[in-house]
């Protein structure tokens, strides 16, 4: 593709660019920035633009992907700045709440009924599918999910 064709099939949508990009991010300077970030790959890619059909709607679909990578990056950093610090101990209180806690689950599940506790280990800290738990233990599905109902209220009802 020539430096003529790049301008007049693909620079000359950077007005209708720029919109969609900013009704994406909803910010003036990384709009720009998406647009720009647009026109370096499609520079480095001219040799196959050639192959585009429409211009416009690569243009589009691809700063769309551009976008939502950028969002997506944007949220990832802020829930890692939320992160404590490895090393950094919690709350005293936070600590003897969640051991609190712990016991009273714990106590929970020594109290349940022998099929549902069984029931319960299997499905949450085995991980086994309902399939699988009625194979070991010789039960219906249905049978299963009301005992593991019954134990998970208890268990509510513990913490």
């Amino acid at each position: 593709m020539t430096e003529k064709t790049f301008h007049r099939d693909y620079l000359s949508l950077a007005e209708t660019l720029y919109r969609v990009a900013y009704y994406l991010l909803e910010s003036e300077a990384d709009a720009e920035d998406a647009v720009q970030e647009l026109y370096l790959k499609l520079w480095d890619t001219r040799s196959r633009l050639d192959e585009v059909q429409s211009p416009k709607a690569y243009c589009i679909r691809m700063l769309k992907n551009l976008c939502l990578n950028r969002i997506r990056q944007a949220q990832k950093l802020s829930f890692t700045d939320t992160l404590p610090e490895p090393g950094t101990a919690a709350p005293q209180d936070d600590v003897l709440d969640a051991r609190h806690r712990l016991d009273n689950v714990l106590a929970g599940i020594k109290s349940l009924p022998d099929r549902q506790r069984e029931i319960l280990l299997l499905r949450s800290v085995e991980g086994l599918s309902y399939d699988e738990i009625a194979q070991r233990t010789g039960m219906n599905s249905p049978t299963l999910r009301v005992l593991l109902a019954r134990a998970r209220k208890t268990l509510k009802h513990c913490i």
